[in-house]
């Protein structure tokens, strides 16, 4: 068969299965702040597709484990039809830390509906966004407050963060001398993280600037070493 010729036919038989590829759920946020002092929080799910989806949610501890234990997601399964949106609600049913933030991982799965096409492609799609429980007495701070607090170090390929305050710092983006750290994600309450710096990254100017409990990127932050 002419190569050419062979091209199209895979890309029609690609556009095909396109079609019939499902968008998936769209969540009410990019990352969920539980504040300590409210007994439940909550996060709407929305189907823009036009076929139904079966809904499966639960949480995570920030290493991957269940948190079965200290929160209760409701509904934990349910159908969502085309168009539609539903509230998912989170309660606190255990003591959490009072004097730190806490990270969880908030999971939500559609799994599609079953349909008579020969050609459609059904793929469960998992949403994973974070989850961090707030204490109440920290309920009146943001991380952004104290983002100043932070301490930068570099030792040879690693640049190092000490973050001396009881919040999570979640990084919209790093920067050395200009130079983005893909590697840098966040650092947990009064603890230390190291990144890997890009290859030949040079200079001691940082800069850098942190995501906002709404999932928008706070202000810039200077400094050097």
């Amino acid at each position: 068969m002419n190569v050419f010729l062979l091209m199209k036919v895979l890309a029609v038989l690609l556009l095909t299965v396109m079609s019939n590829c499902y968008a998936g759920i769209v969540l009410g946020g990019t990352r969920l702040i539980f504040h300590g002092d409210k007994k439940e929080s909550s996060l709407s799910v929305n189907n823009p597709d036009n076929v139904p989806y079966l809904i499966q949610s639960w949480i995570e501890s920030e290493s991957g484990g269940s948190a079965k234990n200290a929160f209760l997601v409701t509904p934990p399964l349910f159908r969502l039809d085309g168009g539609q949106k539903n509230l998912l609600r989170i309660e606190n049913i255990s003591p959490q830390s009072q004097d730190k933030e806490t990270l969880f991982w908030l999971n939500v799965k559609a799994i599609p509906s079953t349909t008579k096409q020969q050609n459609a492609l059904k793929i469960a799609i998992k949403n994973r966004i974070k989850m961090i429980y707030r204490p109440a007495g920290l309920t009146s701070q943001s991380p952004e407050e104290q983002a100043e607090k932070l301490r930068w170090q570099r030792s040879g390929g690693k640049l190092t963060v000490n973050n001396p305050t009881p919040f999570y710092m979640n990084f919209m983006y790093v920067r050395l001398n200009g130079q983005p750290v893909q590697t840098a994600t966040y650092v947990a309450p009064n603890s230390t993280a190291s990144f890997t710096l890009p290859a030949k990254a040079s200079g001691n100017q940082m800069s850098w600037a942190l995501i906002t409990d709404y999932g928008a990127s706070g202000k810039e932050h200077r400094t050097s070493f």
